[in-house]
């Protein structure tokens, strides 16, 4: 077994692993190049899970005013990064955190990443997932364009406009991931994300 191979199927037990608790950090892929095209399911919480967000009434969410920045800052994010060739997908603001589906699509920075096919062969539209870089991609590529620096700009917005309102509000510092490898994923995700507000009282974050 090669070095791809054995990084592929370190990516492959990491997905399994991960089926089905979509809330819990993902082992980050050692050699996984998060600029390169593929989609993601992120999470992120405020600090001490607090509600700055809004809350939830009869199942359905309702923003408070930095609810409505953070919103915003996310719908943005999309403009501000044209070069990216960024996706949007479906994404839930909650009381105390934040999920959303994103796509990174090929563009200039990432034109050398390498890519192999998902094993059960669903793979997503236009080539996003299942990418793994060259070494020399890893090793001298732009590392500002890549997924970790788009959570950082938008939790950078958000901050600067909430605190306007309240001073006090804040991050937890980390984000959690999750790379989504085929379409079966992607749709099972997708309806997690529209049911948050439905299951709220039961939701691991609830608090």
């Amino acid at each position: 077994m090669n070095k791809n191979d054995e990084q592929y199927a370190h990516f492959i037990i990491m997905s399994e692993k991960y089926k089905g608790q979509y809330r819990i950090e993902s082992a980050r892929l050692k050699n996984w190049d998060y600029a390169g095209s593929g989609m993601y399911f992120i999470t992120i919480c405020t600090g001490n899970k607090q509600h700055y967000f809004g809350e939830v009434e009869n199942g359905k969410m309702q923003l408070s005013e930095i609810g409505q920045i953070a919103k915003k800052e996310w719908l943005k994010t999309f403009q501000m990064r044209e070069d990216m060739n960024l996706e949007r997908d479906e994404y839930i603001i909650m009381p105390n955190h934040f999920h959303a589906i994103i796509g990174i699509g090929d563009n200039k920075y990432n034109v050398e990443t390498q890519c192999i096919a998902s094993v059960q062969g669903n793979s997503i539209a236009s080539a996003k997932g299942n990418c793994i870089a060259s070494a020399q991609k890893n090793r001298f590529g732009a590392q500002s364009k890549n997924l970790a620096s788009i959570i950082r700009g938008f939790k950078s917005g958000v901050s600067k406009n909430a605190r306007i309102i309240n001073p006090e509000f804040m991050w937890q510092a980390r984000f959690y991931d999750h790379i989504i490898r085929n379409d079966e994923a992607l749709f099972r995700i997708r309806d997690y994300i529209k049911s948050n507000p439905l299951k709220w009282e039961k939701d691991k974050f609830h608090k």
